[in-house]
Formats: structure tokens, C-alpha cells, sequence
């Protein structure tokens, strides 16, 4: 990404963060001025501080402070991008309740004359709402559950009537996810007895230095399928670098396919694409799935990895028996599945498309805060199998 770009990305990113958070401060220190003594205004003052500064001190100084202080910042700074989202939802509802009311005499001369109270009711009301659904989301994103998917693909395939294949997308391994998040998600997907895993992308949370440092990489080393572990790069790796983060998990195990298609036994192809952010970082064109599958022969089953779902007809029409991705987290949070269900054909879940089958999983991490309302995180297992139903 030129450097133009990058800074201007950022500054609307930043310029958003603190038009947000001083949104939720100044609506926070109106209530508590009329109702709290002053040590509760001083511990709101630098419990905040600390919140709206941990995120971003942990991704810009992580590579000089130490790991776990970077870990332990980035882990409370993302639960903090999950409150505010709440906070503005329940402040915003109430600003426009407030708007209505100020309309109707009665409702504001009792309003005014029970300021105290109702400001109290409000902050604390208010505040046990997102801690509630703060902490109940982060149990939910600790804890992926299994997906499993039948699928039928006629095409025939000699010596192999069916495919176990287990995939896990957006892992987003880093600060926040470690090495507890991934030796569940690596047993889970052995617990399968897969023939194949799949790593549709997003492996690596941008930074690679905590994956290091921690030694994450060892743990893929346990996977032994039978045809192998692949990969390919989603739109984080190339955050944080893509060549770097390829180099580093392809010593433990992992093929990343890019922009490459391979036989596998003579029985079926796997197929995987760069992310689509390799325009953007790299200024380069990825290859076109007419193009990846050029060589192949259209007899033999087609397994196609494509981080991001945006190009599910371009695969039906070009004979991808099935196609794996993830990116969308299906939101993560809700009320924000519904703007990847008006972005993405297909948000989470399976499809299937003239003869192609499609599976968007919602990932098997998070990005960000490590929470999740309204969709849980996932590992897949898909049951391919092959010939006459």
C-alpha cells in the first residue's frame, strides 16, 4: 500500500476512534457530574484514558515493549472497541428518546426534577448492559465449536469416495490469540481425523513478532493429514507482511498456495488464490480463476481457497467443485452481521451455486476484541464425497 494511502487511511481511522470515544466520555462525565462524588469522576478519568490508549500503544510500541505488557494492552484495548460499540448503539438510542421527550412538557418537568436519579440509573444501567455482553461475548469467542458440512460432488474419482476435509479461517494469531486459543483449535482439527486442513487466510493477526516470540508455529507441526496442511494469505498477512508471515509458517508444516493450483494423488486438485489485498499492498493483479485453473483437468474434483468471498460466481462458472473462505467473521459483533450480509453474498454459512458448493465460515479467532455477540466462532469439517448420490 503506498505510503499516501496509509496515512490517510489512518488518519480517518484515528479521527473516527476519538470522535467516538470522546462522544462516550463527554455523554459519561455529564451523568456522573450530576450524581458522583469526585473520586468516582477520577477513577472514570483514568480507567478511560487507559482503555482508549491500550489498543493503540500496544500495535505501535509492541515491538519495543514487552510481549506480555503488549499482550495485556491489546487485549484490554480490544475489549474497549467492543464497549464502544455498545456504548454509542445505547447512547445514540437515548440521545434520540431524550430528542422525542423534549417535545412533551410533562415528561421534561419530571425528568428535570429527577436529573439525580435518573442520571445515576442510566450510568450504572448502562454500564452493567456492556459488561454483560463484554464478558458473555468473551466467553463465547473462547471457545469455537465444531461445524460439519455433507456435501456430493459427482465427478468421479478412482480409489476415493470421500474427502474429510477440516478447515479453520481468521485464527488472527498475535497479541490477544496465543498458544491456549491455538492448541484448541490444532486439537480440534486433529480431533477430526482429517484427510486434509485447509487455513483459508488470516492466520496471522498483522504483527508477526508475538507469533514468534511465542513459538506458535511449533504447534501446527502436530497436524498430520493425510494429504496435507495448505494455506493460503488473507488480507491481515499482507497488514503485517505477507513474505514474512509465509516464510515463518511454511517451516512448520503449512503449504501456502499462491496463486497456485496442485494434484493431489491424481484425485483432485487443491487450488488457492492470493487475497485480493495483493492490489492494494503490492500493486500487483492476482490471477483470475480461469487463469489458476488452466492447467487442470475438468474430470477431477476442484478444492479452491479464497480468503475473501467476493467472487463466488467466478468460481461456480469456472467448474470449483468447492470453495472455502472466511474474512467476514460474520460480523463478530452484532449488529454488524448486517453489513457483511449487504457486502458479502454469502456472510457465513454454506451455499451452493449451479454445481459448486460454497462455505464462508465465521472464523475460528477474532480480530480486534476478543468477543462475540450474535455468532460464534467455528472450525469446519466437510465431508466431501464423490460419484453417483
Amino acid at each position: 500500500m503506498k505510503l499516501s494511502r496509509l496515512v490517510i487511511f489512518l488518519s480517518v481511522v484515528f479521527t473516527i476512534y476519538g470522535l467516538v470515544s470522546y462522544y462516550i466520555y463527554s455523554s459519561g462525565m455529564a451523568a456522573l457530574d450530576v450524581f458522583a462524588p469526585a473520586w468516582l469522576i477520577v477513577v472514570f478519568k483514568v480507567l478511560f484514558i487507559f482503555l482508549v490508549f491500550s489498543y493503540p500503544v500496544a500495535r505501535m510500541a509492541g515491538k519495543w515493549i514487552p510481549a506480555k505488557i503488549a499482550d495485556f494492552l491489546a487485549f484490554f484495548g480490544g475489549l474497549w472497541f467492543a464497549a464502544m460499540l455498545y456504548f454509542t448503539i445505547i447512547l445514540i438510542t437515548t440521545d434520540l428518546i431524550s430528542l422525542i421527550i423534549g417535545f412533551i412538557p410533562d415528561i421534561t418537568e419530571f425528568t428535570s426534577a429527577h436529573s439525580i436519579l435518573i442520571n445515576a440509573v442510566f450510568f450504572l444501567a448502562s454500564v452493567s448492559l456492556v459488561s454483560i455482553l463484554i464478558f458473555s461475548g468473551y466467553l463465547n469467542a473462547i471457545s469455537p465449536r465444531v461445524k460439519n458440512i455433507n456435501i456430493h460432488v459427482s465427478k468421479q474419482v478412482e480409489d476415493v469416495k470421500q474427502l474429510n476435509i477440516a478447515f479453520a479461517s481468521d485464527i488472527h494469531l498475535g497479541h490477544v490469540i496465543g498458544k491456549k486459543s491455538l492448541k484448541k483449535i490444532v486439537h480440534g482439527l486433529n480431533a477430526m481425523n482429517p484427510d486434509l486442513v485447509l487455513f483459508p487466510g488470516d492466520i496471522v493477526d498483522e504483527e508477526l513478532k508475538p507469533v514468534i516470540d511465542k513459538n506458535l508455529g511449533e504447534l501446527f507441526k502436530s497436524l498430520k493429514p493425510k494429504y496435507g496442511v495448505f494455506a493460503v494469505t488473507g488480507n491481515h498477512e499482507y497488514i503485517g507482511g505477507a513474505e514474512q508471515a509465509v516464510n515463518y509458517l511454511s517451516k512448520f508444516g503449512i503449504r501456502f498456495l499462491r496463486d497456485e493450483t496442485v494434484n493431489i494423488a491424481n484425485a483432485f486438485y487443491i487450488a488457492g488464490r492470493e487475497d485480493i489485498s495483493i492490489t492494494s499492498f503490492y500493486g500487483k493483479k492476482r490471477k483470475t480463476v480461469a487463469e489458476l485453473l488452466n492447467d487442470t483437468d475438468p474430470k477431477l474434483p476442484v478444492i479452491m481457497m479464497d480468503h475473501q468471498p467476493i467472487a463466488l460466481s467466478e468460481a461456480s462458472e469456472n467448474g470449483v467443485d468447492l470453495q472455502v473462505s472466511g474474512h467476514t467473521h460474520h460480523g463478530q459483533m452484532w449488529p454488524l452481521h448486517l453489513i457483511t450480509k449487504r457486502v458479502f453474498k454469502l456472510s457465513w454459512g454454506y451455499m451452493k451455486i449451479n454445481n459448486s458448493h460454497f462455505y464462508v465460515s465465521s472464523g475460528a479467532g477474532s480480530w480486534g476484541p476478543r468477543v462475540r455477540v450474535g455468532n460464534h466462532p467455528e472450525i469446519v469439517l466437510i465431508n466431501m464425497k464423490f460419484g453417483d448420490s
